[in-house]
């Protein structure tokens, strides 16, 4: 799903309104009926019976109110009680009984700070509806009103899917409103489950180890070969058909991996190279494995470490680099993450500098290709935050990989949505804090399973 700038957003606005050689635009008026409309199904069907809502709606100077306006006149004798507050009347009293607030004050195109009585009313609508749920109109005013639910038109906003958009934004819907899709024009996205469902379907009925392809994870000096353990398992139960570990002891391998020790790991008839969790500094190896291997590499951990401060450049997609926000710090030079303020930026110049598809791993992990397209995963939880996750997800790449070479980006998009899915299962009931890496392989089916109910 695309995701949008307010400028792009502005420009759909206005090539939809304007309309195109044979093609007749839609006039504004239209477009603000709709997303009235589109305002006014999710209340119908969030809260009925609606003759039993209390409403109050916020309504701005622009064309954010004036969604707000059309909202009121539909609503109007279908509900218990109905108030309508502009931000020119500087004397309204709100029905704080209210069941139901709606945030139609700011747009995606507001700019500037917030004052006065913009200020008034969004402190207002956060903190003097003790009954009520929050609808926020196209986006949270100026991303400050924290809400439940906020219907925005054609496509998701930048901000409400990056950070600490997505408390504010509550609930996400995506109404069509009549913007044609060939006018939202991004090389940024949204992971839906849709995208890469395809590559869950079930398996020829004669399907065989060799059809799924064999992974080589490299890792786990002395003292840390369970990293590399993890990553091996977590390769197999992606679906790989072979795994072999090359580590400085098997003694933490699962039954079903097959071992080599660290120091003569054989590259050849390998599908895909995974390299460096627990691996400890050792750039030999990782360069002997980049000049050596013809097939996809996934880096990580240590191995990233080994290129930080080099001229590394990668082979395009079949290149993937996953660093947590430290280690890209390393890769660009910089002494603390802290330095690193638009991850977004970061990840896509990187990408394209470096030639490597690059997953930023974090809330709201990035998944950055060297043609300039980036994706927002929107998969993941707080319990994630402990050691061995990431062994984990550079496991689950790599099995993706090892099955789908030919798809690599939708592959790698696909691990990081399962593992992020898997966190959220596993917190569910384990809690946040009880969770840890391994646990995520068990809940791993059950994300499985719900990225592929659309094709089944």
């Amino acid at each position: 799903m695309k995701v949008l700038t307010a400028d792009q957003m502005r420009e759909a606005d206005r090539l939809t309104i304007q309309g195109t050689a044979g093609s007749p635009g839609i006039p504004g008026a239209v477009l603000m009926e709709n997303a009235g409309k589109a305002v006014v199904a999710l209340l119908e069907r969030e809260f009925a019976p609606l003759d039993h809502q209390r409403v109050v709606i916020f309504c701005g100077k622009g064309n954010n109110g004036g969604d707000g306006q059309v909202v009121a006149r539909l609503l109007a004798g279908r509900v218990a009680a109905l108030q309508v507050v502009l931000v020119t009347d500087p004397t309204s009293r709100f029905d704080t009984d209210a069941t139901v607030v709606v945030d139609a004050l700011l747009g995606t195109g507001f700019r500037g700070q917030i004052e006065g009585r913009y200020a008034e009313l969004i402190r207002a609508i956060n903190e003097e509806f003790p009954r009520a749920k929050v609808v926020a109109v196209d986006t949270p005013s100026a991303m400050q009103v924290n809400a439940d639910y906020t219907v925005t038109f054609a496509a998701p906003k930048v901000e409400m899917v990056m950070g600490n958009g997505p408390e504010r934004v509550g609930k996400l819907i995506v109404a069509d409103i009549g913007i044609p899709s060939r006018f939202l024009q991004s090389d940024l996205e949204l992971s839906e489950a849709r995208d890469f469902a395809h590559l869950f379907k079930p398996r020829k009925k004669d399907s065989n180890k060799g059809d799924f392809g064999h992974v080589l994870a490299i890792g786990g000096a002395a003292g840390k070969s369970g990293s590399i353990a993890m990553t091996g398992l977590a390769a197999l139960r992606a679906g790989a058909g072979l795994v072999t570990v090359a580590s400085s002891s098997d003694a933490k391998l699962a039954t079903e991996l097959m071992y080599c020790p660290l120091d003569q790991p054989d590259l050849t008839r390998k599908t895909v190279i995974a390299i460096g969790p627990g691996l400890g500094a050792n750039r030999d190896l990782v360069e002997r494995v980049r000049d050596q291997a013809h097939v996809p590499v996934v880096i990580d951990a240590d191995g990233l470490n080994s290129i930080a401060g080099t001229d590394f450049r990668g082979t395009g997609v079949d290149t993937v680099l996953t660093p947590h926000p430290g280690e890209m710090a390393r890769l660009l030079g910089l002494d603390s993450a802290s330095k690193i303020t638009d991850r977004l930026s970061t990840a896509r110049e990187f990408a394209q500098k470096r030639n490597v598809c690059l997953v930023l791993k974090g809330n709201r992990t990035l998944i950055a290709i060297p043609d300039g397209r980036v994706w927002i995963n929107p998969t993941g939880s707080p319990s994630m935050a402990t050691g061995g996750t990431g062994d984990i997800l550079t496991g689950l790449i790599a099995g993706m990989i090892a099955q789908f070479p030919d798809e690599i980006d939708t592959a790698v998009r696909a691990a990081v949505w399962v593992h992020g899915r898997a966190g959220e299962f596993g917190a569910d009931e384990l809690t946040e804090q009880c969770l840890i890496a391994t646990d995520l392989l068990h809940y791993l089916p059950a994300a499985i399973r719900e990225c592929a109910q659309g094709i089944r």
